[in-house]
């Protein structure tokens, strides 16, 4: 098992490189075969003096989950909304999706994706077709409680908010529920 945040704050919790890279290192250690895969690439690179294209990584990848001791092999990819999509063409996110289409379209027997996002437009044209199943807690009326709970809890405790007076704490919790749905 291997799992993955995309981090807003992190440039290289953004994009594929850093995808790829965590994915590598994870399968390394968790098998000595793996590890080898790993090791070849690293001294087929000056021993790490030069830098693999990501194709190479994304072939290393491939290595390693085809390793047949393995056995169910599991990437959980976590906010993929936060991949940019600005910069670049492709853009990083779309990269990240061409990926997520490879090892799809890798048919392994034992390979199981789980991608979790916000409903962005691009993201649900690529992932739907290939999605065994799809579960989105977007609009479901337990989320939106959730967060509803939490924005009145938190404005109602935070230190500074409890200073101010009730008319404006109820403001900022009216206006924040209204805006649930866009999360």
């Amino acid at each position: 098992m291997a799992f993955f945040y995309f981090d807003f704050r992190d440039e290289e919790k953004r994009n594929c490189r850093g995808l790829l890279a965590s994915l590598l290192v994870q399968f390394c250690v968790q098998s000595d075969d793996c590890y080898d895969i790993l090791s070849h690439l690293y001294s087929t690179h000056g021993d790490g003096l030069l830098q693999p294209s990501d194709g190479v990584l994304l072939d290393c990848l491939k290595d390693m989950l085809m390793v047949g001791k393995l056995g169910s092999t599991y990437i959980v990819m976590d906010a993929l909304d936060e991949c940019p999509t600005i910069s670049g063409t492709p853009s990083a996110r779309e990269k990240v999706l061409n990926l997520v289409t490879d090892l799809f379209n890798l048919n392994h027997p034992n390979l199981r994706l789980c991608v979790t996002s916000r409903l962005e437009a691009d993201i649900q044209t690529v992932l739907l077709p290939l999605a065994s199943h799809s579960v989105s807690l977007h609009d479901e009326t337990g989320q939106i409680e959730d967060i509803d709970k939490y924005i009145t809890f938190f404005v109602n405790s935070d230190r500074i908010m409890r200073e101010w007076r009730k008319e404006d704490r109820d403001l900022v919790i009216n206006k924040l529920h209204r805006r649930v749905a866009g999360m």
